[in-house]
């Protein structure tokens, strides 16, 4: 048992840095780790791997230069396609080739403090399948001396992806500092590919977000490069950065139980609205009660495709439970109905003018529609706890 334990913590540990232009700080970072941090790492098998995108300032000379000191240094060369295509390549290569078992992701100009990489095994070595490193949660931080426009830039767009995303469990959405098992990658590896700048580290996480995994955060400072240049282009960051979020949102929305509501529901709105205008305008009843009959019809059309589709894993399977959701649904159909759609329309016609009163409709009906997908989903088509 004692064996298995042994070989249980024992894993090797490929530490990824990306290269573009970064001969000076690979001089300065591949020594202190081997010489300062990797001492301090006994359980682990540690190894680096410079994955350079052809530097034309000798980055890949310097590697090999270093390579002749330490043998668990290594090279992988590529043509130069954005940071994300590096980190895939690089990868790809770290379990093919060296057979690792945890990868890191982090930079070469020690902007992440390597200090911190005990702390991501300890977080991988407890279970957790991604340990990612967060600058703003539990004592992490941004440098103090950036310009104003700076921070707001890394705040406020890390506030925007988490937003959009809703996914506030996580602190750092935008960070590059991170570890995970092999198996996280090469579970999402065939949906990364498209991805060749820093939309990568997003569309990463996301992944591995959706898919289960276990994820820890570790606070570090992030700290300002001392040589060479920031290789963030911020317009094209920005753009790539939302079309992904918003994207990715707006899938999961329209493939979630909201989604078919949505379906569902504009089905019935449609039944209501030539219905109510039928009538309004070929029979001259008053609004209000035409929606009624307008509504009534629509709300048999949607409890059963909510029935069927929407809530089709909560459906009925019984002609009593069948009823007996029908009635649920007609009552707080028909109270968001009277008193929130068609008291929206009375208000409207009483107060302001009929000549609206089909504005006065789509109003009541966006109230209407919230009110109805709470009830649905949390009381008819409640999930059953286990």
């Amino acid at each position: 048992m004692l064996h298995v334990t042994c070989q249980m913590l024992i894993m090797k540990v490929v530490i990824i840095l990306p290269t573009y232009n970064e001969k000076g700080n690979i001089e300065k970072i591949i020594p202190y780790l081997e010489e300062k941090i990797f001492p301090e790492i006994k359980n682990h098998e540690m190894h680096i791997l410079v994955a350079d995108d052809s530097s034309p300032d000798g980055t890949a000379n310097e590697v090999k230069t270093l390579m002749h000191k330490w043998k668990n240094i290594h090279l992988n060369n590529g043509q130069k396609k954005g940071l994300g295509a590096a980190y895939i390549r690089a990868m790809k290569y770290a379990i093919e080739t060296l057979n690792a078992d945890i990868m890191f992701e982090m930079d070469a100009d020690g902007q992440h403090d390597p200090h911190k990489i005990h702390e991501f095994l300890e977080k991988i070595d407890s279970g957790y399948d991604m340990a990612i490193g967060t600058r703003y949660s539990n004592g992490g931080s941004i440098p103090k001396n950036w310009p104003l426009i700076r921070k707001a830039f890394s705040v406020i767009g890390n506030i925007i992806v988490k937003s959009i995303l809703m996914r506030f469990s996580i602190h750092d959405w935008t960070g590059g500092y991170r570890a995970l098992r092999r198996e996280v990658f090469l579970k999402e590896k065939d949906e990364l590919i498209n991805f060749k700048g820093y939309t990568f580290q997003v569309s990463f996480l996301h992944k591995a977000v959706r898919d289960g995994f276990k994820i820890a955060e570790v606070p570090f400072h992030f700290s300002d490069r001392t040589l060479g240049n920031s290789k963030i282009v911020p317009a094209e960051y920005i753009v790539d950065l939302l079309k992904y979020v918003i994207g990715v949102r707006l899938k999961e929305i329209a493939a979630g139980s909201f989604g078919k509501f949505l379906v569902v529901g504009g089905f019935g709105f449609l039944i209501n609205a030539v219905v109510l205008r039928i009538l309004v305008e070929g029979y001259n009843w008053a609004p209000a009660f035409a929606n009624l009959v307008g509504a009534a019809c629509a709300i048999f059309s949607n409890f059963n495709f909510n029935n069927l589709w929407t809530f089709g894993e909560r459906k009925a399977k019984t002609i009593f439970s069948y009823f007996s959701k029908l009635i649920q649904f007609y009552a707080t159909s028909a109270f968001g109905v009277i008193f929130i759609q068609t008291g929206t329309i009375f208000l409207g016609d009483t107060f302001i003018g009929r000549k609206y009163y089909f504005l006065f409709f789509l109003i009541g009906t966006g109230f209407l529609l919230i009110w109805n997908f709470t009830m649905y989903s949390r009381v008819i088509w409640r999930k059953k706890k286990k």
